[in-house]
């Protein structure tokens, strides 16, 4: 049995510039972090006993006796591409999915983590990435960016960079004292609303100039954003100010990233006293973050005393295997 943790991912500036329809011509850059809330992908060989091969337990249950029958698509190319069979795959998580998180991705990381375990062997975090990009981008044909499976596989809070040739992680160099500062000061809520990012993606589709113009203005934040960050002598408020830049950006790339129920909510956090934030993921829900000096936290809390509070932290381990258990059925032994 195989059980692995993969986090969530917090996407603070340049979402949008890792689709490969604009990195592939324009460069495009990422600033992002994971955090202390993961999904567990459970696998094991399933014993002949059933009059079914395999069984996956996600938001419904499935038992199949033929991969091509598996209703999940991530899943069912998953299990064709690594040549899985006769499985038994549970999933979990602390949040809920379609929400912004990057959640589809780090069920896709970490399922594949999974498969090579059960099979003994090792994939790097690179490896564990560019499949899981493979997967979902090419496999399944859903329409997205790169950073998601980047940040669940490599973990940690990183600029991720891209070009026409692939893309490229650089830790964030910052302060332990300083990157706690900012862990503190950033509030994050549940609107409630949930979508499917691809869904989104293609409502959003790059079809203008307009769209990529903000794109590239969007683009320019990130080495801002990192310069605060890293620089000891700059105003770290001026992180938060920056979100609220990104954020008005981000509104005009397409007619589904916000919906007027969001902008209410977004603007009662920046009245109570929020510097900046921004609705985390391709748009239309999901979770709001705010950067908030710590005064005036507790009056963002009343202002969104609708929505739930998600307290956080920073985390930096990536995908990992935090369960390897004894086997002792093999798909591949005689009956």
């Amino acid at each position: 049995m195989i059980i692995t943790k993969t986090p969530f991912r917090m996407s603070f500036f340049g979402g949008g510039t890792d689709m490969e329809s604009f990195f592939k011509e324009n460069g495009g850059s990422v600033l992002s972090t994971t955090f202390d809330k993961y999904c567990y992908v459970n696998v094991r060989h399933l014993p002949r006993f059933f009059d079914y091969s395999t069984e996956l337990s996600y938001s419904k249950t499935e038992r199949v006796t033929d991969i091509d029958a598996i209703e999940h698509p991530a899943i069912r190319n998953a299990m064709k591409m690594l040549d899985m069979h006769e499985i038994r795959l549970t999933y979990e998580a602390d949040l809920p999915a379609r929400s912004g998180l990057g959640t589809s991705s780090s069920f896709a990381v970490g399922m594949l983590n999974a498969f090579y375990a059960l099979k003994g062997k090792y994939a790097s975090k690179k490896q564990l990435a560019d499949e899981a990009i493979y997967l979902e981008r090419v496999l399944c044909d859903e329409a997205g960016g790169w950073q998601d499976q980047i940040a669940a596989s490599f973990g940690g809070f990183n600029r991720i960079d891209f070009n026409a040739d692939g893309y490229s992680v650089h830790p964030i160099i910052i302060s332990p004292e300083r990157k706690k500062r900012l862990n503190d000061n950033l509030m994050m809520f549940f609107t409630g609303f949930t979508r499917f990012s691809s869904d989104i993606q293609k409502a959003n589709h790059l079809d203008d100039e307009s769209k990529t113009k903000q794109l590239k203005e969007m683009l320019t934040l990130v080495d801002e954003a990192e310069s605060i960050l890293t620089d000891q002598s700059k105003d770290l408020d001026d992180f938060g100010r920056l979100l609220d830049v990104t954020w008005k950006l981000k509104r005009q790339t397409g007619k589904s990233v916000s919906t007027n129920n969001i902008d209410n909510l977004y603007d009662k956090g920046i009245t109570a006293g929020a510097l900046g934030g921004k609705l985390l993921g391709a748009g239309g829900g999901g979770f709001l973050v705010f950067y908030v000096q710590p005064e005036k936290q507790m009056l963002v809390k009343e202002a969104m005393k609708d929505l739930l509070y998600i307290p956080f932290k920073f985390e930096d381990g990536g995908t990992q295997v935090i369960y390897y258990g004894p086997e002792d059925y093999s798909p591949l032994e005689d009956k």
